[in-house]
């Protein structure tokens, strides 16, 4: 998976960050740490680190991801990443 969205609360900027959903490559959500939650009324998975964004952003770099862009939705704040394939 070439593409990768990561976000987090605007006043939550130390952390918790939402890195993935349910389809995100387990290896990568493995190296970073993350915890697959399923929300109470949610049908759908998503993947969460207690790191904030920045970490998440630097562990991410170590594999190859380059933010493509990055920004503000309502409260949250949301970053764009690709990874060159191969």
């Amino acid at each position: 998976m070439p593409y990768m969205l990561i976000s987090t609360q605007i006043r939550l900027e130390s952390g918790p960050t939402n890195v993935g959903d349910e389809y995100s490559d387990p290896a990568v959500m493995n190296y970073l740490g993350a915890r697959k939650t399923t929300m109470l009324g949610n049908n759908f998975s998503e993947y969460h680190v207690d790191d904030p964004p920045r970490l998440v952003l630097d562990k991410l770099e170590k594999l190859g991801f380059r933010v493509l862009t990055m920004t503000g939705v309502g409260q949250t704040l949301v970053w764009c990443l690709h990874k060159e394939t191969e």
